[in-house]
C-alpha cells in the first residue's frame, strides 16, 4: 500500500497527475484535483516540471553546484554585490542641484517630464527616485546619485581580534 501524496490516504493503485507543475501520485479520490499523466515514453519523465528527474543528471548538477560554489574558498556572489546603492544624503544633493541651475521645483518637474509632487517628495527624502528618474536627475541636474558598494563587506566582518567595540563593550549588566 502506498499513501496519496495529496491526502495522505492509502492506496493500492496510485495515479500520476501533474497539480499545478507539481507531479504526484494520489488516490482515486484527489485525481480531480490535476492532470492525468500517461507514461508512454521514457523520455517525457524529464520535463522542466517534474519532481522525479533522473538521478544522473540531478546528482551532476548537485555536484556541480556544490563544488563550484564552495571551490573559490569565499563567500557566495549574488546580484546585489554588483548593485550601486542611492547615496543617503540624495535629498540634499537634488535640492542643490535644483537651486544651482537656478530652477523652481515646477520648471524641474516639466523639464524632466515628471510631477512636481514627486520632485517635492524627493527633496523631503520621502521616496527614494526610480532607476529612470535617477538617471534624468543626474544628467540634468550634474549631479551622482549613487555610490558604488565596497567589495571588502567591512560592516559584516566580526570578532573582537581585530580590536573593535564588541556588545561587551557597551552593555552595562545589572547583576
Amino acid at each position: 500500500m502506498v499513501q496519496c501524496e495529496m491526502c495522505g490516504a492509502e492506496t493500492a493503485s496510485p495515479t500520476r497527475v501533474k497539480i499545478e507543475g507539481a507531479e504526484l501520485k494520489v488516490c482515486d479520490n484527489c485525481v480531480g484535483f490535476g492532470t492525468e499523466i500517461r507514461t508512454q515514453k521514457p523520455s517525457s519523465s524529464s520535463t522542466k516540471y517534474s519532481t522525479s528527474s533522473s538521478s544522473g543528471s540531478s546528482s551532476k548538477s548537485t555536484a556541480s553546484s556544490t563544488s563550484g560554489g564552495s571551490s573559490g574558498g569565499g563567500r557566495r556572489r549574488d546580484m546585489f554585490d554588483e548593485m550601486e546603492e542611492v547615496v543617503t544624503d540624495y535629498d540634499d544633493r537634488i535640492r542643490g542641484g535644483r537651486e544651482s541651475e537656478g530652477l523652481t521645483q515646477e520648471e524641474l518637474a516639466k523639464q524632466l517630464n515628471e510631477k512636481a509632487s514627486l520632485i517635492r517628495k524627493l527633496e523631503r527624502g520621502d521616496v527614494l527616485p526610480s532607476d529612470t528618474v535617477q538617471r534624468k536627475l543626474e544628467r540634468a541636474l550634474g549631479i551622482t546619485l549613487t555610490e558604488g558598494v565596497s567589495d571588502d563587506d567591512s560592516e559584516w566582518s566580526g570578532g573582537s581580534a581585530t580590536g573593535g567595540t564588541t556588545l561587551g563593550d557597551v552593555v552595562k549588566r545589572k547583576d
